[in-house]
C-alpha cells in the first residue's frame, strides 16, 4: 500500500522538530528554556475565559454557522471598512485560514510568490493546494521588489506578504506594499496577507495594511488570528476578509473539512473583540521593552537586524557555525549544550541564522542569553 504522492512531497512542521529533545532533555532532568514557541508569555485575559466559561455554561456546545458566529463576523467587519458579514470567514486559527485561501485560489501547477525567509507552513499549504512555491529573497528582511518582478509569469497566481514578517519582525512600508499592489493589479493576481502580528509594532512606527489599499480588496485575502494578539493560542480562532465570493468558497472547503470553529470559543473570541483596549497596548508595551533587552543581549553575540514587530530576533549566526554545519546543527548543539531551544533558520529558508522569540518571562531571556555566551 502506498501513500498519496501529495502527502509524500509534504514535510512537517519544522518549527516543531525539537520537541522530542527538549522533552527528552528535561526528562533527564536538565533545565531546558525554549524560546523556540512563537506564544505570549501572559494569560488569556479575563473577560475571554469569563464569555467562553459563560458560554459553556448557556449550553452554547452545538454546531454553529460555518462560516462563523454571526455576530462575531458582524464585529470584524466594523473594524475594516467597506466590509460586511460575507466578506468575513472564521477558520481554525489563521494557519486553516491561510490553508483554506490557498485551496480556492490555486490549480495545479499555478505559482505563488514568497518573500523569504518565510513562515514554515507557507511553502507546504501551497504544495496541498497543487500549487508550487516561489521564493525570492528579500534585502535587509525587507521586500525586494524587483526580484518580485521578476518572478512573476505566466503561471503565477499570487503574490503573499506577511507583515510584521515571522521570523524576522519586519514591517513592510506603504510605499512597497503600493507597488507590490499594482503589480498584483497589472498582472491579475491575487495578494495574500498573512496579518498574524498586526496588533504587535513597536516603536510607534507607522503599520500599513493592505486592506488599506482599497482599489486592490477585490483581489485580496487578509488573514488575521486572535491567537498572538489576544494570547488565545489554544483557542485556535481566525478569520480572513476577503471578496465575498472568495470568502464563499473558502467556507464551503471548511464546511466538509470541520465544519464550524469550536462555538464556545468563538463566544470567548467576541468579548475579546469588546476588551478595553488598555491591557492589550500595556502588553504590547512590555513586549518591545523585552525585544530592546533580547535585542542588545544577542547583538553582542551575532550580528542582527534590530526588529519592528512580532515576537522575534533573526540573528546572523553564520561566524559560529562549525566547518559544514547548518543552522540546524547548531541549534541541536546549543540545545544539547545549553538547554536553550531556538529554531533553525534553515526552516524558514535562510540558512545561517537563527530564530529567537523574545516572548518569555525576563529571567528566562537573561539566563538563556548568558548559557549562550558561555558556550560561544
Amino acid at each position: 500500500m502506498r501513500l498519496s504522492k501529495r502527502i509524500e512531497v509534504i514535510e512537517g512542521s519544522k518549527t516543531a522538530r525539537f520537541i522530542p529533545l527538549v522533552e527528552k532533555l528535561r526528562q533527564e532532568g536538565r533545565s531546558v528554556i525554549s524560546l523556540a514557541i512563537g506564544e505570549p508569555p501572559v494569560d488569556t485575559p479575563e473577560p475571554v475565559i469569563a464569555a467562553t466559561i459563560d458560554a459553556l455554561n448557556g449550553q452554547k456546545t452545538r454546531y454553529s454557522d460555518m462560516a462563523g458566529l454571526p455576530q462575531l463576523r458582524a464585529a470584524l467587519a466594523r473594524e475594516f471598512p467597506g466590509c460586511g458579514p460575507e466578506n468575513i470567514g472564521i477558520f481554525n486559527g489563521s494557519k486553516q485560514a491561510l490553508y483554506a485561501a490557498f485551496q480556492a485560489i490555486c490549480d495545479p501547477g499555478d505559482e505563488v510568490i514568497v518573500p523569504v525567509p518565510c513562515w514554515v507552513s507557507f511553502s507546504e499549504q501551497i504544495k496541498l493546494a497543487g500549487g508550487r512555491p516561489v521564493f525570492v529573497p528579500t534585502a535587509d528582511h525587507q521586500l525586494d521588489l524587483d526580484a518580485i518582478q521578476r518572478a512573476i509569469n505566466t503561471k503565477t497566481r499570487a503574490i503573499l506578504v506577511n507583515s510584521p514578517n515571522n521570523p524576522t519582525g519586519a514591517v513592510y512600508p506603504r510605499q512597497d506594499l503600493e507597488k507590490i499592489a499594482r503589480m498584483a493589479q497589472k498582472h491579475d493576481l491575487f495578494l495574500v496577507a498573512d496579518e498574524a502580528y498586526h496588533f504587535f509594532v513597536y516603536d510607534e512606527l507607522s503599520y500599513t495594511s493592505l486592506y488599506a489599499l482599497a482599489d486592490v480588496r477585490d483581489r485580496l485575502i487578509v488573514t488575521r488570528s486572535f491567537s498572538k494578539h489576544y494570547a488565545m493560542t489554544g483557542f485556535r480562532v481566525g478569520y480572513t476578509v476577503a471578496p465575498a465570493a472568495v470568502t464563499a468558497a473558502m467556507v464551503r472547503l471548511h464546511g466538509h473539512v470541520t465544519g464550524n470553529v469550536c462555538t464556545f470559543a468563538q463566544h470567548g473570541a467576541l468579548a475579546a473583540l469588546d476588551m478595553d483596549t488598555d491591557l492589550l497596548i500595556r502588553r504590547r508595551a512590555d513586549l518591545q521593552r523585552k525585544r530592546d533587552l533580547a535585542f542588545d543581549q544577542v547583538s553582542a553575540m551575532f550580528p542582527c537586524i534590530r526588529p519592528q514587530g512580532a515576537f522575534y530576533l533573526f540573528p546572523d549566526i553564520s561566524d559560529h557555525l562549525h566547518r559544514g554545519e547548518t543552522s540546524g546543527g547548531f541549534a541541536a548543539r546549543i540545545l544539547e549544550k545549553t538547554g536553550v531551544a531556538v529554531v533553525p533558520g534553515e526552516d524558514f529558508g535562510l540558512d545561517g541564522h537563527v530564530r529567537i522569540c523574545f516572548a518569555a518571562p525576563e529571567e528566562q531571556l537573561m539566563e538563556a542569553f548568558n548559557r549562550l555566551r558561555g558556550v560561544l
